[in-house]
């Protein structure tokens, strides 16, 4: 039995159509959806913004202790906005990808310039701030004001893929077919129960990897499972880290964020000093120069952030932007 293409199934889709998996989708997140305090009634939409931004690629599991610290330091734009940038990438800690810190940093920053700060909840105001793309503003919209947004994000759309066109994955990148197909089954009501809940499953059950589909409540009606649980038509790629310029770049960003001050640079690019071992960022210098980059790489990392607004270079040497 062939299976439908996501164009295919965005046209044969309707509200009736979708009314079955509207019911049995929210009753599953009301019965099984985690604890998130940013899914707490009370909290801001200033919250449930900063939490968009930290899960881009993200696991919970390290967002959490940040978020709330985040929260705590800085309850409202006006409070981020009022400190350096520099001061957001060291709050930011691990959790990698940093020019996003960058990005929330300046999204505060027009909140309070433009929008009195107060996060706005159209959608056109939302994709004008920095950093805001078409999926954070409809994820803030619909999670922070309960407005009517389809929401896309890679865990919806594998669910879409394998309950609704019997596929095993998601395209590697949205398509336009994917994003009608969404927008064709969304409710007419309820759609940030609709959102949360297709969002929760698919980091829960329908997981890219061993999906536990004997707990999913579209078991009975996925496609994928009709059509025999296919293998993925095209192989996942993964995303190296190892020896890449990505891991230098973030152990470079470790020492910054330890150092009370300036760096000097020929430190950052592989020379042992023996006078800076006892120093507040010895430990993270350590293993910047345990990974044995060579010095070409060295150097292009360094440049790369300084180039992207990481760090900056004073007489000193570096630091984060001030």
């Amino acid at each position: 039995m062939p299976t439908p293409t996501a164009a295919r199934a965005a046209a044969d889709a309707s509200n009736a159509d979708a009314a079955p998996l509207h019911g049995l989708i929210g009753r599953w997140f009301d019965e099984n959806a985690r604890t998130l305090p940013w899914r707490d009634p009370g909290c801001s939409a200033w919250g449930i913004m900063v939490s968009e931004f930290m899960l881009q690629q993200t696991p919970v599991v390290r967002v959490l202790p940040v978020w709330e610290e985040w929260l705590r330091r800085w309850p409202e734009p006006a409070a981020l906005a009022a400190e350096p940038s520099g001061e957001a990438l060291r709050a930011w800690g691990r959790l990698g990808y940093p020019r996003r810190a960058l990005r929330l940093h300046a999204a505060a920053t027009a909140i309070v310039e433009r929008h009195g700060g107060a996060v706005p909840a159209g959608r056109e105001e939302l994709l004008a701030l920095p950093g805001v793309g078409t999926y954070t503003a409809a994820a803030i919209a619909s999670f922070a004001f309960e407005l009517p947004e389809t929401v896309v994000d890679t865990n919806i759309r594998r669910v879409h893929a394998r309950a609704v066109t019997g596929n095993a994955l998601p395209s590697p990148a949205l398509t336009a077919a994917e994003y009608k197909l969404a927008e064709a089954l969304m409710p007419a009501e309820d759609t940030k129960r609709w959102n949360a809940g297709v969002m929760e499953l698919g980091a829960l059950v329908c997981t890219a990897r061993s999906p536990r589909c004997s707990e999913c409540p579209l078991l009975d009606r996925c496609a994928w499972i009709a059509a025999g649980r296919p293998e993925p038509h095209y192989v996942p790629k993964g995303q190296a880290w190892a020896g890449t310029d990505r891991q230098v770049r973030g152990a470079m960003m470790a020492v910054l964020r330890r150092a009370d001050g300036p760096v000097p640079r020929h430190l950052l690019l592989g020379t042992v000093d023996l006078v800076h071992n006892g120093t507040d960022y010895a430990v993270e210098l350590g293993k910047l120069q345990a990974l044995g980059a060579s010095d070409e790489q060295l150097v292009r990392s360094l440049d790369g952030l300084l180039a992207d607004g990481l760090a900056e270079a004073v007489p000193a040497g570096v630091r984060l932007p001030a």
